[in-house]
């Protein structure tokens, strides 16, 4: 949750999909710290529940007569940060089981808005039915579809196959190519449109009862001097309108209902995963690389559209992205979001020697890259790399005493707002990066320029200059200005008195224009 609250900074509003396969509420345990008031003592004294590594577990067993609405409020503020990283033109597609579909549509109607909801589809998970199921045997799940603003977002249409152009025949030879035959009638009754049709043969056809002509006599007439009524090979038959292939929109509207040879089943899901790590199984239920795949272009993402998952996983959603990516040749930028928690102490993926979860995910991610780059030779990965974060508590001292509590000791520790012992730059430059709002994935260049170590972020425009190591001079400040990057930041401490510090950052601002100029 506060990986999420931190990502607002740099992409409210600039999220083109939102994919999530959140933990169903099965009557077990789901780890997800939200209560940070609790001490240990008392959780455990309630719970008799905690992690190997001290993690505090948020019991959730079927006796517990908030059995639905605690899963509920671990969804919910989730998803109210989701809406808020969504574009205008964005969509959620949300992963569920039967358990708590019904609820979680409700939340969704209530974040998103009813008039918001698109689609609630059935994915058929299994290939085959379970014959010791008590009732049914369960073999689909849902993925809940809703838009940021429906009005603005619309599906892209999936392509067409083999199978659906082979509807389209040309019995007769038009030179307009091959075509499909489509019903005369509308269920409309206007009067003037309920006439006699005389067959090339000579027999008499009146549209079906309740029904009439989909065009007037006039309109009619002109279709079949333009040859696009057909009445079968001797002439015969009930007229139809011949709709071209090369005139129906390229693409299908996409269904609710995807069947496992179209987007895959569990099993696919463990044979890739299994593929991709030397045979071994380290996840039970991943969902299949082709089932997110399909998410992703029914979601229209295009060049430079930014794809979020904050239930990662083993990663399937990153690798779909890149595949998506690699084969339209365009780029897309993928963040995930995993809870760094243990592996299961007996499970394959503790076995094969990944601790957390976290950690199958960032090999997926590497693997996936490298097989996508040996798989599709037509695109060539400028940069198939990616970047790790891990939340942690701020590079950043607390400098708000009130006059009261400050002391002559503590003054001079009041001008350096880096705490003491956060010496990497690096970590310190992305903390800056997040706190201004600029994009994560954008490159980060170090140079070194007048003695001093500088970061330039982003190019064309250069959206930051960090200076956090060196002197700085008006030399230093000269060259940093004549970039004219939109912000600049200077490590207070790298100033050789604060009379110098004034004076640099007075001329940065009178001679070029700084957007924002701040002081760590």
């Amino acid at each position: 949750m506060i990986a999420l609250k931190l990502l607002q900074r740099s992409y409210l509003g600039k999220i083109k999909l939102i994919y999530i396969d959140p933990p169903y509420n099965t009557g077990k345990d789901f780890i997800y710290r939200d209560n940070y008031h609790q001490s240990l003592d008392d959780y455990q004294e309630k719970t008799q529940q905690v992690s190997e590594s001290g993690h505090k577990l948020v019991a959730n067993l079927e006796s517990n007569g908030r059995f639905h609405s605690d899963w509920l409020s671990m969804m919910y503020s989730r998803l109210k940060v989701a809406h808020s990283l969504l574009r205008d033109d964005g969509v959620i597609f949300i992963s569920i089981d039967n358990g708590e579909v019904h609820n979680l549509r409700k939340v969704c109607d209530e974040i998103f808005g009813e008039p918001n909801f698109v689609a609630d589809i059935i994915w058929e998970k299994k290939f085959a039915p379970a014959n010791d199921a008590k009732w049914f045997s369960d073999t689909h799940d849902y993925i809940l579809v809703y838009a940021r603003n429906k009005l603005k977002w619309s599906p892209q249409l999936l392509p067409r196959t083999e199978k659906h152009n082979a509807r389209y025949k040309n019995p007769d030879n038009d030179p307009r190519g091959v075509w499909m035959g489509g019903d005369l009638s509308v269920k409309t009754q206007v009067e003037n449109y309920i006439y006699k049709i005389i067959t090339p043969s000579g027999r008499a056809v009146y549209p079906p009862a309740g029904r009439a002509w989909m065009c007037s006599k006039t309109s009619l007439q002109e279709m079949i001097t333009d040859n696009r009524i057909w009445f079968g090979e001797n002439g015969d038959r009930v007229p139809t309108v011949k709709r071209f292939l090369t005139e129906v929109k390229q693409g299908i509207t996409p269904v609710t209902i995807w069947t496992h040879d179209e987007v895959g089943h569990n099993s696919t899901g463990r044979r890739e995963l299994k593929r991709l790590f030397d045979d071994q199984g380290l996840f039970d239920n991943p969902k299949p690389v082709s089932l997110i795949e399909r998410i992703v272009h029914v979601a229209n993402v295009q060049h430079g559209d930014v794809v979020l998952d904050f239930f990662a996983g083993s990663g399937t959603t990153a690798q779909a992205v890149m595949k998506y990516a690699a084969e339209k040749s365009i780029g897309v930028n993928f963040i995930v979001v995993q809870l760094d928690v243990d592996t299961a102490q007996d499970s394959d993926a503790s076995k094969a020697g990944y601790s957390r979860i976290s950690d199958v995910t960032r090999d997926r991610i590497r693997r996936s890259a490298t097989k996508l780059q040996e798989e599709i030779k037509k695109f060539s990965f400028q940069d198939y790399g990616f970047r790790v974060f891990q939340v942690d508590s701020s590079n950043m001292a607390d400098t708000y005493y009130s006059p009261v509590n400050t002391t002559q000791e503590l003054l001079p520790t009041l001008v350096e707002t880096v705490k003491p012992d956060r010496t990497d730059n690096e970590d310190i430059l992305f903390q800056v990066i997040c706190d201004e709002g600029i994009d994560l994935t954008l490159p980060v260049i170090r140079r070194d320029v007048c003695g001093a170590e500088i970061y330039v972020v982003g190019d064309n425009p250069i959206r930051l200059v960090a200076c956090l190591e060196g002197p700085v001079t008006t030399e230093l400040a000269d060259n940093i200005a004549r970039m004219k990057p939109d912000r600049v930041v200077f490590r207070q401490s790298l100033f050789q008195s604060d009379a110098e510090m004034t004076n640099i950052v007075e001329f940065m601002r009178q001679k070029f224009s700084v957007e924002k100029l701040s002081m760590l």
